[in-house]
C-alpha cells in the first residue's frame, strides 16, 4: 500500500500546486485593471476572463482524452501508441485554434452579447477579445501536452510550467499597462505572452525530457487514421457533451442566484469558493486516477488497479473529512476574509450548512472522474453528468417556489452526488 500511496502523491501534489495557481492569472488582471482608474476596465477584463474560460473549459476533452489514451497506451507499453497520440492531439488542437481564430468575430460578437454587458464595457472587452483570442493556439496545445504528460504520469512539468506562465503574466502585464501606458490591450497582451510563453517552455522540456526517445516512434501515417481518428474523436466527443452539461448547470446557478437579487447572488459567489477550494485538491487525485488506473487498465493488470482505486477513495475521504471540519469551523471566518460587506456576512449564514455539504457529495464525482478518464469510459461520465443535470433541473424547478435558494443549493448538492452515485453503478456493473 505504501508504494501505491507514493505513486499517488507523486502524481496528486505537484497537480494540487499546479491547480492552485491557475486564478492567479486571472487575479493578476483583476489586480492590473482595478487600479486604471474606471470600473469600467475591470468589467471588461471580467468579462474578456470569463469569455475564455468557458471556451477552454468546452475544449478541455483535449487534455482529458489525452491523458487517458496516452496512459493506457504506456501500460501496454506501445510506444508508437504513446507517441502518435500526442501527435494526433496536436493536429487536432491546431485545427480548433484555427477554427476560432477564422470565426473569431462572429464568436465575440456572440458570447458578449450573451454577456449582455453594457455597450461601453462591451467595447473594452472586445479589445480584450480580439487580441487574446489569438493564444488559443498556445492554450489548446498547452492542453494537448498538460494531457499527455499526465498520462506519462509526469505532473511535475505540468505544475513548472504553470508556476512559470504566472510569473511571466505578472511581469508582463505591469510592463504594458505601467511602462508603456497601455489598459486593456496591455493586460491581454500581457495574457498572451504569458501563454506562449508557457507553450515554448512546455515544448523545450518535452524536448530535453522526452525528445528523440518519443520522437522516432511517431507513426506519422497514422495520425489521421481513420479507425484511430474514430476512437480519438469518440473519446472527445463524450468529454466535449458533459463539458456542455456541467456548464449548463453551472451557468443555470449563477443567473438562478442572480434572478434573487445581488445579495443572494454574493453569497452564492462567495459559498462556491469553498467548493472551488476542495477541487482544486480534489482534481490533484483525479489526475492520479486518470494516470495510474489508465496505466494499470492497458497493462491488464486489475489487482493493482483495483487496489488504486481503493488508495484513491481512501485519500479522498480523508480529505473530504479534514475538508468538512474546516468548513464546518471555520467557513464563515473565510468568508468574512473575502468580504467586509455586513448584509452578505449575514445572509450567508443561512446557507453556510449546504456549502459545509459539498465535500462529502463531491467526493465520489472526482475520484470517478479520474478513473474513468484512465479508462477512457468517457461514454459512462457523459451519461453520469447527463443524468445528473437532469436532476439538478428537476429538483430546483420544482422546490424554487417554496424554497426559493435553499431549492438552489439542494439542487446542486443533489447534481454532485447523483454524478458520484451514477458512476458508482456504472463502474460494478462493468466489473471494473
Amino acid at each position: 500500500m505504501q508504494n501505491i500511496d507514493k505513486r499517488i502523491l507523486s502524481i496528486a501534489l505537484p497537480s494540487i500546486v499546479a491547480n492552485i495557481t491557475v486564478p492567479l492569472l486571472g487575479l493578476v488582471d483583476m489586480a492590473v485593471s482595478g487600479h486604471l482608474g474606471n470600473a469600467v476596465y475591470i468589467g471588461a477584463v471580467a468579462v474578456g476572463s470569463m469569455i475564455f474560460n468557458v471556451v477552454y473549459w468546452v475544449f478541455g476533452f483535449l487534455r482529458m482524452g489525452t491523458s487517458g489514451m496516452t496512459s493506457q497506451a504506456l501500460g501496454r507499453r506501445d510506444m508508437n501508441d504513446v507517441a502518435t497520440t500526442l501527435a494526433r492531439s496536436i493536429v487536432v488542437a491546431m485545427a480548433v485554434a484555427a477554427f476560432i481564430i477564422i470565426l473569431q468575430k462572429p464568436l465575440g460578437s456572440v458570447a458578449l452579447a450573451l454577456v449582455g454587458a453594457s455597450a461601453e464595457i462591451n467595447t473594452e472587452a472586445w479589445h480584450y477579445f480580439r487580441i487574446c483570442v489569438w493564444g488559443a493556439p498556445a492554450m489548446l496545445c498547452l492542453y494537448s501536452l498538460t494531457g499527455w504528460y499526465i498520462g506519462m504520469q509526469n505532473t511535475r512539468l505540468p505544475m513548472f510550467i504553470s508556476i512559470m506562465q504566472n510569473v511571466v503574466n505578472i511581469v508582463a502585464s505591469c510592463t504594458f499597462v505601467y511602462a508603456f501606458g497601455m489598459k486593456v490591450e496591455g493586460i491581454a497582451l500581457g495574457t498572451l505572452v504569458a501563454q506562449y510563453a508557457g507553450l515554448l517552455v512546455s515544448i523545450t522540456l518535452w524536448a530535453t525530457t522526452y525528445g528523440k526517445r518519443i520522437l522516432r516512434h511517431v507513426q506519422w501515417q497514422r495520425i489521421m487514421e481513420g479507425t484511430a481518428m474514430r476512437r480519438f474523436f469518440s473519446v472527445n466527443r463524450d468529454i466535449f457533451l458533459r463539458t456542455l452539461c456541467l456548464v449548463a448547470v453551472n451557468f443555470y446557478f449563477l443567473s438562478a442566484g442572480a434572478a434573487q437579487g445581488a445579495v443572494v447572488l454574493a453569497v452564492n459567489t462567495l459559498l462556491m469558493q469553498l467548493f472551488t477550494l476542495y477541487s482544486y485538491v480534489m482534481d490533484g487525485f483525479a489526475f492520479a486516477g486518470e494516470a495510474l488506473c489508465g496505466k494499470h487498465y492497458g497493462a491488464g493488470n486489475h489487482v493493482e488497479f483495483s487496489r488504486t482505486v481503493r488508495r484513491l477513495f481512501g485519500w479522498g475521504f480523508a480529505l473530504t473529512v479534514a475538508y468538512t471540519m474546516v468548513y464546518a469551523v471555520g467557513g464563515t471566518g473565510f468568508l468574512r476574509l473575502l468580504t467586509d460587506d455586513i448584509e452578505v456576512v449575514a445572509a450567508s449564514a443561512e446557507y453556510a450548512p449546504w456549502a459545509v455539504l459539498i465535500p462529502i457529495c463531491g467526493l465520489a464525482a472526482f475520484i470517478w472522474d479520474g478513473v474513468f478518464i484512465g479508462t477512457t469510459n468517457t461514454r459512462g461520465m457523459f451519461a453520469a453528468t447527463a443524468a445528473a443535470m437532469l436532476v439538478f433541473f428537476g429538483v430546483y424547478l420544482s422546490l424554487r417556489s417554496e424554497w426559493q435558494n435553499h431549492a438552489l443549493w439542494l439542487a446542486f448538492l443533489t447534481f454532485l452526488l447523483t454524478r458520484g452515485a451514477v458512476q458508482s453503478c456504472i463502474y460494478w456493473r462493468n466489473g471494473k
